[in-house]
């Protein structure tokens, strides 16, 4: 069974995927311990909707980013990174009025999650609008990507987030949804429960974290979540469940996929974006769910292997050099359908 993509309009799509979101400068810690303690940083870029249009388009896919900037050299070297990585930033609007976010990261030498730390209120992509959006040239996309972190900065940004998913749903397109909640962003968690699942039922994948979704849905099990979404309208819901792999469910069955083994993890900040660009550029290519999170579970077990957000996203070549490994994938999933 494929997911395929609703069909296009005449005419085709100038663009494979659009994502919205806030990019921000990464300054990681060079050194273990306390931010405050590290000497030296490295700089790239952090965002979790950029991270998926960098792993997408590593991918081949064609790929737009929409969102706002300041003109200030936090943003100009932000429009650069992604312009660098074959994005269309077109419909980018910079801003010399407004300041771009950053963040700091500290390096961990024991698998846990580092610390982070935000310095983003303000930002030119909180002052994100509706009218922003291009509806004729957003529609032209096959796919809209989004998560649960943009609509969280600002009211605005979320009605912003609301309209772009409703215009693709009304045009037939597809749209993913990664929850990736943030919850000091909300002003309680009610509200982002009520946001979130609001944003959740337009999409057609959601891609919840298994304590995500307890948190959202109150259902304890992957199969509780998955339930809670599909009977909303979910033609795929997968449940991420870390190291373990995880849990889908569709309109034509449901399973488990294990997760890959990894020797040594170095930073878990981008797993989930990782993963999430595994199973949307499987099911835009036309495979199965259970490849698509096979790919998934592939894409996040690099990313955990190395420091950054976006460093450990494979090329086209990277995937199609698998070779013996994705026969090997294949057999690391049950079916319960």
């Amino acid at each position: 069974m494929t997911l395929q993509p609703r069909a296009l309009a005449a005419g085709g799509s100038a663009m494979d995927v659009v994502t919205l979101g806030e990019a921000m400068l990464l300054l990681a810690a060079e050194q273990p311990g306390p931010i405050e303690q590290a000497s030296t940083f490295t700089k790239c870029t952090a965002g979790a909707e950029t991270n998926v249009a960098i792993g997408l388009s590593r991918l081949g896919l064609r790929v737009a980013w929409v969102s706002r900037l300041g003109t200030d050299s936090v943003g100009r070297y932000l429009l650069d990174a992604m312009r660098g990585e074959g994005i269309d930033c077109s419909h980018v609007v910079c801003d010399a009025a407004q300041r771009s976010g950053l963040m700091f990261k500290g390096r961990v030498t024991d698998g846990s999650d580092p610390p982070v730390e935000y310095h983003r209120q303000g930002s030119a992509a909180s002052r994100f609008l509706p009218q922003d959006i291009d509806a004729s040239w957003l529609t032209a996309a096959r796919h809209l990507h989004a998560t649960g972190v943009f609509p969280a900065l600002s009211d605005n940004c979320f009605e912003a987030t609301l309209h772009s998913m409703a215009l693709m749903r009304a045009a037939g397109r597809t749209i993913s949804f990664d929850p990736n909640l943030r919850p000091t962003l909300w002003p309680s968690l009610e509200r982002m429960r009520e946001a979130v699942n609001r944003l959740a039922a337009l999409a057609d994948w959601v891609l919840p974290g298994l304590e995500e979704g307890q948190l959202l849905t109150g259902h304890s099990t992957p199969e509780g979540v998955a339930r809670f979404y599909r009977e909303r309208g979910a033609r795929l819901v997968v449940v991420k469940l870390g190291p373990e792999g995880a849990y889908f469910e569709s309109e034509d069955g449901a399973g488990r996929v294990a997760g890959r083994p990894v020797a040594k993890v170095v930073d878990t900040v981008g797993a989930g974006d990782g993963f999430a660009v595994g199973v949307i550029s499987a099911l835009l290519e036309g495979l199965t769910p259970v490849d698509a999170v096979r790919r998934g579970a592939w894409i996040g077990a690099l990313a955990v292997q190395v420091l950054g957000d976006t460093e450990g996203l494979p090329l086209r070549a990277d995937l199609e050099a698998l070779g013996p490994v994705a026969q090997l994938l294949s057999q690391s999933a049950t079916s319960t359908a």
